[in-house]
């Protein structure tokens, strides 16, 4: 069995966790990857405090295991994250602060409620100042991962960070969807994973159907950076792209993100109306560069265990093999 300091440091079993990626992640999935040993995450943005409540209380019915609550400090709202500190879950997850916003009371708020912190960078500046704050686990995350990401390959950015920040633990995310990713990240200094994208293709994932399937479809080539999925939503993120799926909707208003904003109420209109009805053209679907990994969608426990048991094989089999 795979165990580091994160795993004892969190409470969980295995070195995994499932990034907080909003409604698209149900209670029943975010129950679902902390039974199976890894580290559940509940997004918070864009849910009401009763919301929040009522979520975190539908992930205890289905498990006693640890799960974090997942907030982006640019949106946070005080009557939403005092709901959440009174539920007193295990760890609190924060990202995407706007720039110069102050990390340590929410840092500070959160270890008072009885929680670990991990907080999410995509530079090691940003690990430094987290870790100055108080945070107990960083997320390095690279450009590979499907949404909002920065601009450094996980590769790269990982060891950076695990420099920068050592003895705190550090989580690799961004491009990871397999056991050979979770053995890469160790090898490359970090104490575990964080997956988005693998999941997205899981049976528990609220996401459409025919999402799903051109998840598993993609050949890990078809995604874009750009910032036409946040000007449809009128949302600005803090220093962020969005990966998404290049598809008719984004091609259309590439290079005229100008008439996008023109038009933004009436756009948004239509991909509500587009993702209701599942279309995989006509609304952005964010999803990683591994989703060229994908090939089934499966249980998410199923996709814990097999990660763990794959890099377990590797890392004990596999590459002991190389050494003379």
């Amino acid at each position: 069995m795979i165990r580091t300091p994160v795993c004892e440091l969190l409470g969980i079993e295995h070195p995994l966790a499932l990034g907080g990626m909003g409604p698209i992640f149900a209670p029943r999935m975010v129950a679902a990857v902390s039974e199976a040993g890894g580290l559940g995450a509940l997004g918070c943005h864009g849910w009401s405090a009763e919301q929040i409540r009522a979520g975190a209380q539908a992930v205890r019915e289905q498990t006693r295991k640890p799960f974090a609550l997942n907030f982006l400090l640019f949106r946070i709202d005080e009557e939403c994250f005092s709901a959440a500190l009174a539920i007193r879950p295990e760890v609190i997850a924060f990202a995407w602060p706007r720039g110069g916003q102050a990390l340590k009371p929410y840092i500070d708020r959160a270890h008072d409620a009885g929680a670990k912190v991990t907080f999410m960078v995509s530079d090691a500046a940003g690990a430094r100042a987290a870790v100055e704050a108080g945070a107990d686990v960083i997320v390095a995350q690279g450009t590979e991962g499907g949404g909002h990401v920065g601009w450094m390959g996980s590769v790269a950015l990982t060891p950076i960070v695990v420099d920068a920040v050592a003895p705190v633990p550090v989580l690799s995310a961004g491009g990871i969807a397999d056991g050979r990713g979770l053995a890469a990240a160790l090898a490359l200094g970090a104490d575990g994973v964080l997956l988005g994208t693998r999941f997205l293709a899981s049976e528990e994932s609220s996401l459409h159907e025919n999402y799903k399937k051109a998840i598993v479809r993609s050949d890990g080539h078809d995604t874009v950076l750009t910032e036409i999925p946040d000007i449809a939503a009128d949302m600005v993120w803090p220093g962020a792209m969005s990966r998404a799926h290049r598809n008719r909707f984004i091609e259309r208003w590439a290079g005229r993100e100008w008439a996008l904003r023109q038009h933004q109420s009436e756009a948004l209109a239509a991909v509500q109306a587009a993702r209701r009805a599942g279309d995989t053209e006509e609304a952005p679907l964010s999803f990683g560069q591994d989703a060229g990994l994908i090939r089934d969608i499966l249980p998410a426990g199923e996709i814990v265990r097999r990660i763990v048991a794959d890099a377990e094989r590797l890392l004990s089999q596999g590459l002991p093999r190389l050494v003379r």
